[in-house]
């Protein structure tokens, strides 16, 4: 199946993106637009703003499916993985050295060596373990030992491994994984391009506790938010406001996705011009909407992510609204 990209074209919802204003002295000085989607665990577009059909590249928010491989092939169990290396195994970290470190424990549990890491030194680095995405490339070389598949051609699409994570995220959004659109990501591993809604529905999965290796992962996530992202980071901040409850994972270029642990719902964005700090925004907003944070938590994080500045604070105005569809 190939998927045209939808940038560009009318609203086929009917329903307004987002928009995020930037507001210097109380003047209006920037606008990014931005879509969000609500889905439940069976594909149904719950609440919308923008278009559930819009087209993005995934990115870093596929980390905790990309990491299914490594807790279904018995990888993790063998090599007596705990939650914090199911963590970082879904990270897109700092590169600090606590995160280096659990990295560096995926591989050396496998008898695996970081010159076999195929993710770049990031600059200024001195060794691939800083990459933020180490922890899943050494999450990935570990199921490759597991299952004696070739170690050196690990990213390539056709590998044995990226073929079966193909195969695991069609299976959770009903389609062969075949048809499954790919692309390089910059670390170098393939990435997926998928609809708004249907990454909304990876995130109900996640959160819905109903398949064992993602309930692992995302338990593991809630349990070591300070490897997800790192000190200060949106990811981080937010799971340790969520009270255990709220899983939140970011990618590049405008995307955040999260779900609430039990409720098989999941929420994706997508910032049209790529701005973290639109994409920041419209999560709290659409949280405070969904009423998945405690109003404390909510304040503290706007606060944070907000008012970048003295003079400076971000406003987003819209709501997610119903979908008809969904309730009939």
């Amino acid at each position: 199946m190939t998927l045209s990209s939808s940038f560009g074209t009318p609203q086929r919802s009917g329903v307004p993106p987002l928009e995020v204003r930037v507001l210097r002295s109380g003047i209006v000085e920037s606008v990014h637009r931005a879509h969000a989607v609500v889905c439940d665990q069976r594909g149904r577009v719950l609440m919308r703003a923008g278009d559930p059909q819009l087209l993005s590249f995934v990115r870093s928010a596929l980390k905790p499916f990309q990491a299914q491989v490594y807790v279904g092939s018995g990888a993790a169990d063998g090599a007596g993985a705990d939650d914090r290396g199911l963590a970082i195994a879904c990270a897109s970290h700092a590169g600090t050295p606590a995160h280096a470190r659990e990295a560096f424990k995926l591989l050396w549990s496998a008898d695996l060596e970081t010159e076999q890491l195929q993710c770049p030194i990031p600059p200024g680095g001195t060794s691939p373990l800083e990459h933020n995405c180490s922890g899943k490339h050494a999450a990935f070389l570990a199921a490759c030992r597991r299952l004696h598949w070739p170690l050196e051609s690990y990213l390539q699409v056709e590998h044995p491994l990226q073929q079966q994570l193909l195969k695991r995220v069609g299976e959770l959004l009903g389609m062969p994984g075949a048809e499954l659109v790919t692309a390089r990501d910059d670390c170098g591993a393939p990435t997926l391009q998928l609809q708004l809604a249907q990454m909304a529905l990876l995130f109900a999965h996640l959160g819905a506790s109903e398949q064992a290796d993602l309930e692992r992962l995302s338990r593991a996530m809630l349990a070591h938010p300070e490897l997800i992202a790192g000190e200060g980071r949106f990811d981080t901040e937010l799971m340790r406001r969520g009270h255990g409850q709220v899983v939140s994972k970011g990618g590049a270029e405008g995307i955040q996705c999260l779900s609430r642990v039990g409720e098989g719902m999941g929420v994706a964005i997508k910032v049209i011009d790529g701005a973290s700090r639109a994409k920041h925004a419209v999560a709290l907003h659409v949280l405070r909407q969904l009423d998945w944070l405690t109003p404390l938590s909510l304040e503290e994080l706007e606060q944070r992510f907000l008012v970048p500045g003295e003079a400076v604070r971000l406003e987003v105005v819209g709501e997610l609204r119903f979908d008809a569809a969904a309730s009939r």
